[in-house]
């Protein structure tokens, strides 16, 4: 495997949109898995030399799969296939979808040892005697032949496709080297850039395949109902609507629906959630998630490719090959700088021998180092490895970022506007009093549940739901009634009962100025109030109120921690959106608001007041909110595919204390950017300096900028660990 070591190149870098090519209605698709495929350098090589067939209409990348995907005309196949392999990859035609990166392709470590042992030899022997130059020659023909051979062709491939990255520049400093005598730098050189390129791949694939040692947890078989037998199935063949049976201690291979068993799930690597969830029919379960106890059925709602699991990795993947405003920059940066360094070193190595009477072979020696220097090896590696590692993490904790762009964005985040139903609060009204005015309590909650038994009106339902444990004396009703907008009523042991709001009490004559108080206290701390009354008298008052999340304070305070402002943004009357707000210490609140007044809010926030806004929702009601804000999170995306599609930022559970999480993250990356870029910077600068000076040799190059890329890799993939 080449290392990303190759972004180094001018034409490494991806243009800051792709826009691919208009795609012919005729034309089929073909998708290539080529291992050789890792970074920028690779795609450009391929994109350049795909785009100039006419039989080919568009050409499209996924650099985390290694796939390639290409639209072209029917008879075109073998033309691709010839033209990839002209310039040195070795596709293979993919059948099947996979939601699995290819294993990296694993090389012996022989050929590392000898040219170690033959690089070190040639210097010995240079150094401790002077004619020994047949020996010192076949020990760099040692080096050459066992590490350097791949570095050349893939370099000689990059000159002729007018692609300076580093392995065109290390071929013309290798050679250039020969040429002018100095053999056993230019065997120390191959083998330390081999070297180079074996640690930092291993270095890389931590941070690349982080994500999916992580989430590919799905086991590939399960225990599926077939013709009345249980029977072990391959999961990628088992379809939707199948039965599963799920044992203690196993992971749950694909998403579905308990419909038999108990027991408590731990949904960690999904959702990021601390602790097990407990889990009875009608639950959802997520593919990758492990049963904890209790045995399980379950019927599948989805197939192994289109799994919560695969769409967290498929997004992960996505946000990955987006590329982050620093890593733009940097791409920028490069793109200008190694010309212009190779410029310098072409001047170096003529001018000072043909105006000032400089030796051709030293000048020629101090250009080729500056051609090793030139390659901005660990500038262009420091962004995306911080990036990748610090999207991994998010994914880990059940935050799942979009993009490089939304990372970097969220350490400035100045304002946070949050809906209150189902993000704030749980979403489902519930019963939080019993007010008897007349007869004995359990007598009037089993009027009011027995009434609200026969409407599915969501207050309804909650009185319902609060005495269900008093189910088997609820009374039978007769002559039910719904009475649109006001309640319902109906027949109960030959007396007619009411269950309804302030306006059927006052139709029926039976409201009074101590009711009228009551109710007006209770509203005014955020409760709707269903009155319970017969045709005399009113007999309870029963509060209802969707309930706040238990994190959602906690998860204010640490905004307010960090700087941050907050006010709730809610469609709910304007006293128990301001309850709501103070119960979870939000600043500001607003209510009666429809979604085009949230708009219009967002707007003149970021207008007026020059701020960074983002908002929180549930991913479909708030969407033209969410789509303003600079930075938009969507609560409870796990199972839910327009919720993940919906935001910025995908909390895959309900816990909002994942907000905080991810400016934290977003703050250790762009302190992590910042240190990468200044060492890469001030490395490159040093020995730009002592090569000109005459005082770097070329191996000294080698290894500095070797150090300096593993230094960045190290410290961008501390942004893994939790902290």
């Amino acid at each position: 495997m080449k290392s990303c070591k190759s972004e180094c190149g001018t034409t490494a870098n991806q243009p800051e949109a792709s826009h691919p090519p208009h795609k012919d209605p005729n034309h089929i698709s073909s998708v290539f898995i080529i291992t050789e495929m890792d970074c920028p350098t690779e795609e450009q090589l391929i994109r350049s030399k795909l785009e100039t067939l006419s039989e080919i209409s568009a050409v499209e990348f996924n650099l985390m799969r290694r796939q390639l995907t290409v639209t072209h005309a029917a008879h075109a196949l073998d033309t691709i296939v010839t033209a990839l392999k002209s310039i040195g990859f070795n596709p293979q035609q993919q059948t099947h979808s996979s939601a699995t990166v290819e294993p990296t392709p694993k090389h012996a470590i022989w050929p590392l040892i000898v040219a170690g042992f033959a690089a070190t030899g040639a210097e010995v022997l240079e150094w401790i005697a002077a004619d020994t130059h047949w020996g010192v020659v076949i020990l760099t023909l040692t080096v050459l032949a066992t590490v350097g051979l791949p570095v050349l062709k893939k370099g000689w491939v990059a000159i002729r496709n007018a692609n300076l990255n580093i392995n065109a520049l290390m071929t013309i400093a290798v050679t250039g080297a020969l040429f002018i005598g100095h053999w056993p730098e230019a065997a120390m050189v191959t083998f330390l850039f081999a070297l180079a390129e074996w640690i930092e791949s291993k270095s890389l694939d931590r941070a690349r395949y982080a994500i999916h040692n992580v989430l590919e947890l799905a086991p590939e078989s399960a225990l599926v109902l077939i013709d009345d037998q249980w029977q072990q199935m391959q999961t990628e063949m088992i379809s939707i609507g199948s039965r599963v049976r799920l044992q203690p201690g196993e992971r749950v291979p694909l998403d579905g629906t308990v419909v038999s068993g108990h027991s408590s799930v731990n949904q960690a690597p999904i959702t990021g959630e601390s602790m097990p969830i407990e889990k009875t029919i009608d639950s959802p379960l997520f593919a990758g998630s492990i049963n904890m106890q209790g045995a399980l059925e379950y019927i599948t709602t989805a197939t192994r490719d289109n799994s919560t699991l695969a769409r967290i990795i498929h997004a992960v993947e996505e946000a990955q090959s987006s590329r982050a405003p620093t890593q733009r920059f940097i791409d920028r940066f490069a793109k200008v700088y190694t010309p212009i360094v190779v410029t310098i070193a072409c001047l170096v190595a003529v001018l000072p021998p043909l105006f000032f009477d400089g030796l051709w072979s030293d000048w020629i020696y101090k250009a080729l180092v500056l051609l090793v220097i030139a390659c901005p090896c660990a500038l262009v590696i420091s962004t995306p490895v911080a990036v990748v590692s610090a999207l991994t993490q998010a994914a880990r904790q059940g935050i799942l970022i979009k993009g490089g762009v939304f990372l970097e964005q969220g350490k400035s985040l100045t304002t946070l506007a949050f809906d209150k139903t189902g993000t704030l609060t749980h979403g489902t009204p519930v019963v939080t009093q019993s007010l008897i005015i007349h007869g004995p309590k359990q007598q009037a909650q089993r009027l009011a549940a027995s009434l609200a038994s026969r409407s599915d009106h969501p207050v309804s339902q909650a009185i319902h739901t609060a005495f269900l444990e008093q189910k088997d004396r609820w009374y039978e009703v007769s002559q039910f009634e719904a009475l649109l907008g006001r309640g319902s009523s109906g027949m109960i042991q030959g007396q007619r009962y009411y269950l309804g709001n302030h306006r059927l009490i006052k139709e029926l004559g039976l409201s009074s100025k101590h009711i009228q108080v009551q109710l007006n206290q209770l509203e005014q701390q955020g409760h709707s109030v269903v009155i319970l009354a017969n045709t005399t008298t009113v007999l309870a008052l029963f509060t209802v109120a969707d309930t706040v999340r238990e994190q959602a304070a906690p998860a204010v305070a640490q905004l307010h921690t960090l700087g941050i402002h907050t006010l709730m943004l809610s469609g709910d009357n304007q006293h128990t959106a301001e309850t709501i707000a103070a119960q979870v210490g939000i600043e500001q609140a607003t209510g009666e608001m429809l979604p085009e007044d949230k708009l219009r809010h967002i707007q003149h926030l970021q207008n007026n007041a020059q701020q960074v806004v983002g908002m929180v929702g549930d991913g479909i009601n708030d969407a033209p909110a969410l789509a303003q804000a600079n930075i938009s999170f969507a609560m409870a995306a796990a199972g839910s595919d327009s919720a993940v599609e919906a935001a910025n930022i995908a909390l895959m559970d309900t816990d909002l204390r994942k907000i905080p999480q991810f400016i934290h993250l977003s703050q250790r990356t762009s302190v992590v950017l910042k240190q990468n870029i200044s060492f890469a910077i001030a490395i490159k600068l040093i020995f730009l300096i002592l090569a000109v000076n005459g005082q770097a040799t070329m191996w000294m190059a080698v290894f500095a900028d070797l150090g300096a890329s593993l230094l960045v890799i190290l410290n961008s993939l501390r942004l893994l660990k939790t902290h």
